[in-house]
């Protein structure tokens, strides 16, 4: 079967080539140029790829380089390009390591605010993101300030925090998409003490 990096990376660039690179996405300020130019350069600019977090300066330089991209290629070059796995990714086999989660989520950046409709993704798929959720899920909410147990509609529950508890129910994927601050478009259900509920929706989620 191919990769699930290899599924998202098509989906991905597939979504970009519907939607031209005037299209908003999820990511704040960003339109569908912005995001192709991002994935472009957190994979195939090593120099300008630490950036992509929120980290000053750095992420200033990031910037540049991504207009850069944009004005030397052009949004339809670049997101052809985006089609094959970067040659440094290839050769250190980290596409599926490194890009399952990262193009499940641009991917869903794009499809969600341009009303295309959802996508059924598979049992297998939902199980991949939730052994991978399910360890880094206490960095991604580390600033609630509240008890956060995640119920997944495959694997077995875990919980993160003290204090009141915050039950969050939904599939791996949208669990997920919420773990990754997109709060208002991951369809997941919160039950709990209000105090602790509102502490969740509150906080930044994510790196």
């Amino acid at each position: 079967m191919t990769s699930w990096a290899a599924h998202e990376r098509s989906a991905l660039v597939d979504v970009l080539h519907e939607l031209g690179p005037d299209a908003p996405t999820l990511c704040e300020g960003w339109t569908t140029k912005d995001l192709a130019a991002h994935v472009y350069v957190r994979e195939r600019r090593p120099d300008a790829a630490i950036g992509v977090l929120p980290l000053g300066p750095l992420s200033a330089y990031t910037e540049r380089v991504m207009a850069s991209v944009l004005r030397v290629h052009g949004y339809d070059e670049i997101v052809q390009r985006l089609r094959t796995v970067a040659p440094i990714v290839r050769i250190a086999h980290l596409d599926e390591a490194i890009n399952t989660v990262e193009f499940f989520v641009h991917t869903e950046d794009a499809r969600r605010p341009n009303g295309l409709p959802p996508r059924d993704m598979p049992e297998e798929f939902e199980r991949k993101i939730w052994g991978r959720l399910s360890k880094q899920g206490r960095m991604s909410f580390r600033r609630v300030k509240a008890r956060v147990r995640l119920v997944p509609t495959v694997g077995e529950p875990v919980e993160f925090g003290t204090g009141e508890t915050v039950e969050v129910r939904g599939r791996p994927s949208e669990l997920l998409l919420l773990a990754y601050n997109r709060k208002a478009d991951a369809k997941v259900d919160l039950l709990g003490d209000g105090a602790a509920v509102e502490a969740l929706q509150s906080a930044r989620l994510g790196l």
